[in-house]
C-alpha cells in the first residue's frame, strides 16, 4: 500500500474486517466496496488520490475475503448481511453520512444502501455494475446478457469453488490477464482467495443472492446524486444494461463509458477512474 495508508481491524460482533485507510481524519469519509474476484487492493490507486486531495478513503475486504470475517457456509452471505457489513464498518469508524463507491458485487451493495438507506449517503458512484432493476431488464432485451453472467448460473454448483482452485487457480489467472489486470495485482488477489475457505465464501455471495437476484427488478430507482461508469470491452455487462440505468436514478445522474476499457476498472484505467471520482466528489 502507499504510505498514505494503514491497515486496521474493524470488529461488528464476532468478525473482523480488515480495512485500508488514507487521509485526514476529519477528511469527508468515502467508503470503497470491492467485488469479485478482487479485494481492498483493487481501491490502492484511488485511496492514495483521495488521501492527498483531502478526503477520508476506507476500503475494507469484505465478508469472506476478511480472515476474521469468513464463516463457513451460505447463509452468512445473504446480501441483507453484506450491506449490514457496510454500514456497520462505517458505523465503527465514526461516519454517518459518506460518499459511497462500489464494482462489481461492491456496486450491486452500493446500489442497495443507496436505494435503502439514502439518508447516510453523501453521493454514489458505481463502476461497471448496473443498477439491479436494469440488469434485471437487460436479461429481458438483451440476448448477450445471460452469456456474459454465465458465471452466476456456474457458481450455483455445489463444486464451483473446488473447480476455481484446480491447477492453482488457473482459471482466475487466465482470466485476469486477459482482463488487464497487472500480474502482481493479480497474484494479490488470488492469494487471498487461495485462502482456506476463501474461495468458497466468495462464490457463497453469488450462491446466497441467487433468490435476491429475482426480486432485482423490484429494487427501487435511486435518488442519491450518482456516478456510473462502464467500460465499453466490459464481458460481463452489456451496453443496454449500462445504458438502461439510467432508467432507475431519480436524482443528478452521470454515466460516463471507458471506450475500450473492460471489467476491472481500477486496475485497467486508475487514472482515469481517479478523476472522474474527484471530479464527482467535488460536485
Amino acid at each position: 500500500m502507499t504510505a498514505l495508508s494503514t491497515t486496521t481491524t474493524v470488529a461488528l460482533g464476532d468478525l473482523r474486517f480488515t480495512v485500508d485507510q488514507a487521509g485526514p481524519d476529519d477528511g469527508p469519509p468515502v467508503l470503497m466496496l470491492h467485488g469479485f474476484p478482487q479485494t481492498r487492493r483493487a481501491w490502492r490507486g484511488q485511496l492514495e488520490a483521495l488521501g492527498a486531495a483531502g478526503y477520508r478513503g476506507v476500503a475494507p475486504d469484505q465478508r469472506g475475503y476478511s480472515t476474521g470475517a469468513r464463516p463457513p457456509g451460505i447463509e452468512p452471505y445473504a446480501t441483507a448481511n453484506l450491506v449490514a457489513d457496510a454500514l456497520g464498518v462505517m458505523d465503527v469508524l465514526g461516519h454517518d453520512g459518506f460518499h459511497l463507491v462500489g464494482h462489481d458485487w461492491g456496486g450491486q451493495l452500493s446500489w442497495l444502501i443507496a436505494a435503502q438507506a439514502p439518508e447516510r449517503l453523501l453521493s454514489l458512484a458505481v463502476l461497471s455494475r448496473p443498477h439491479p432493476a436494469a440488469f434485471a431488464r437487460a436479461f429481458e432485451k438483451d440476448p448477450e446478457q445471460s452469456r456474459r453472467s454465465g458465471h452466476h448460473k456456474a457458481f450455483q454448483d455445489d463444486g464451483a469453488g473446488t473447480a476455481l482452485r484446480a491447477d492453482d487457480f488457473a482459471g482466475l489467472r487466465r482470466m485476469f490477464a486477459a482482463s488487464g489486470v497487472p500480474a502482481d495485482t493479480a497474484k494479490a488477489y488470488i492469494s487471498t482467495l487461495a485462502e482456506p475457505g476463501a474461495i468458497e465464501a466468495a462464490v457463497a455471495w453469488y450462491r446466497a443472492g441467487g433468490a435476491a437476484s429475482l426480486r432485482a427488478r423490484d429494487v427501487p430507482p435511486v435518488a442519491v446524486r450518482t456516478l456510473y461508469v462502464w467500460g465499453d470491452a466490459d464481458a460481463t455487462v452489456g451496453r443496454v444494461a449500462a445504458q438502461v440505468t439510467a432508467d432507475f436514478v431519480t436524482g443528478p445522474y452521470r454515466f460516463e463509458v471507458i471506450p475500450g476499457a473492460g471489467h476491472f476498472l481500477t486496475d485497467e484505467v486508475p487514472d482515469k477512474i481517479n478523476r472522474l471520482l474527484l471530479g464527482h466528489l467535488a460536485a
